[in-house]
């Protein structure tokens, strides 16, 4: 539990995936790639029945997320489940690795996932594998021969997936950026029936360590300390961080002199999606009684009765509008690709997706013309406070607001 916790995010590594088609040796290329017995290995076709995750160090890249995935190829009714899924890997995939088979050499299928790595700008690699049994003589910058069963090649493969993957490589900051050495962040963090026991949630984590990261001063508080805390420090602090469910409460104890932001609209920038998010939160005034409204988070996890995300918020969304909605719910890895049947997407935090799949959730939203927003930012909104909250971020407050 203590290594554990001592661990970077998933969402903070970069995500390698390899895909194929079945038999190319793809779970063989994963398990000399890793040094590990990653996927079952079989001459059988389609071994490989769901794509399979783990997070490690990988020298020389460093922390990674590594996806083994189904043939692209599989066929049948329950085949054709696989391949979509597989397709959902592309939606948060940093580099992606293709296993060919030298003997047959590259497919139809092959093709049609290099147009996909294209289309969605993921940096690709073409791996011919099993050299050992026959060499491709012409390879282009991208591509390598590789031999699973004897390791030939592997290390200059992995040194390739370096090379692509530190381009990849998370490197903006939550806050750490906005902060001077001895700079006081207050953190408001509500202990309540939603919390979970024992531990805090990850932005919270995130942003103590940015904060420390600055040599920067972290106060951590419950909404019930905040008066007390505020009276009581000599320096006045540089921002105050709130959980978004206590908004309304924090905004009438901080001063307006004192930047007021939330944990979810930090994440919104991390995430490169606060600008479309802020816009999103407009549109809350266009909503009709009636539509369709969709609630996404990105974990999943035991809800509470006080859940913000199937409670507390479609509440807020009711009660500011006055108009009834329908709302849907979605979590973890599921997000829908037609969007359009919905007013509106609000969608969590994205503290345990990658950049890249919130990224596509957002162009996804945009494309079809559906307004997104998250959490924070919606709820910041309704409080009227939207404007205050992005203060530590003028670049965005002066052209949205």
């Amino acid at each position: 539990m203590a290594e554990n916790l001592n661990q970077t995010p998933n969402a903070n590594r970069v995500h390698i995936a390899f895909f194929g088609k079945r038999n190319a040796g793809k779970s063989s290329v994963v398990n000399a790639v890793t040094g590990q017995n990653l996927s079952i290995v079989s001459d059988v076709l389609g071994t490989t029945t769901d794509p399979v995750s783990k997070a490690m160090e990988l020298l020389p890249v460093g922390p990674v997320v590594i996806i083994d995935t189904p043939g692209i190829d599989d066929s049948g009714e329950i085949g054709e489940l696989r391949v979509q899924k597989t397709k959902q890997i592309l939606n948060k995939t940093d580099v992606a690795v293709l296993v060919v088979d030298s003997v047959t050499g590259k497919s139809d299928c092959d093709e049609e996932l290099i147009a996909l790595f294209k289309a969605k700008e993921i940096p690709y690699i073409v791996v011919y594998n099993k050299f050992d049994l026959k060499c491709i003589d012409k390879l282009t910058e991208n591509e390598i021969s590789v031999s699973a069963k004897t390791c030939e090649n592997i290390n200059a493969l992995k040194e390739i997936i370096a090379l692509f993957g530190n381009k990849e490589k998370i490197t903006n900051c939550i806050i750490c950026d906005k902060l001077k050495k001895d700079d006081i962040v207050i953190l408001v963090t509500p202990i309540d029936g939603s919390a979970p026991k024992g531990r805090m949630i990850l932005p919270q984590v995130q942003t103590i360590r940015d904060i420390l990261d600055a040599a920067a001063v972290c106060v951590t508080v419950q909404p019930e300390q905040l008066s007390f805390t505020l009276d009581n420090l000599k320096t006045k602090p540089k921002l105050v961080v709130t959980d978004s469910q206590v908004f309304g409460k924090v905004k009438q104890l901080v001063p307006d002199d004192i930047p007021l932001t939330s944990f979810s609209i930090l994440m919104a920038n991390f995430k490169g999606i606060l600008k479309t998010a802020v816009k999103g939160a407009a549109s809350i005034e266009k909503l009709k009684n009636g539509d369709i409204v969709l609630i996404s988070e990105g974990c999943t996890h035991h809800r509470q009765c006080e859940d913000i995300g199937t409670v507390k918020l479609p509440n807020w969304l009711e009660q500011y509008t006055n108009k009834d909605f329908k709302f849907e719910f979605t979590s973890g890895g599921e997000f829908p690709e037609d969007l359009s049947k919905y007013a509106l997407v609000i969608h969590c935090g994205g503290c345990m997706l990658n950049e890249k799949e919130m990224l596509y959730r957002q162009k996804s939203a945009e494309t079809q013309n559906i307004p997104f927003t998250n959490y924070g930012t919606a709820i910041a909104y309704m409080n009227g406070i939207l404007k205050r909250s992005l203060e530590i971020f003028p670049e965005i407050q002066n052209e949205i607001l």
